[in-house]
């Protein structure tokens, strides 16, 4: 989706970091990882990278949940979103040991 509809995502980056180009690589990245999982030779490597991936997007959640209007929708989303990353974290981690 940072591909296809770049505009969705454009909200959650911080107005310091060039948007599009922040987008993309974050899209690339998140692509080429979760490939990296279809194939048992990468599945470790890929599982570590999406775990790191996750902890470095982790302040841009929190981040959206102190917004006034959160690049999500609403505030009370914002805020699962916080829980649900550790979740995402655990599972990946789940899958790195496994």
């Amino acid at each position: 989706m940072h591909i296809i509809k770049p505009n969705i995502f454009k909200h959650f980056i911080p107005e310091l970091f060039p948007k599009n180009l922040v987008n993309y690589i974050v899209g690339f990245v998140e692509f080429i990882l979760g490939l990296g999982l279809y194939f048992t030779s990468t599945v470790k490597y890929a599982s570590l990278g999406i775990f790191i991936l996750l902890v470095l997007l982790l302040p841009i959640h929190i981040w959206d949940a102190n917004k006034k209007r959160p690049a999500i929708g609403s505030k009370k989303l914002a805020i699962i979103r916080i829980p649900l990353q550790f979740l995402l974290m655990y599972g990946i981690y789940f899958v790195y040991i496994h």
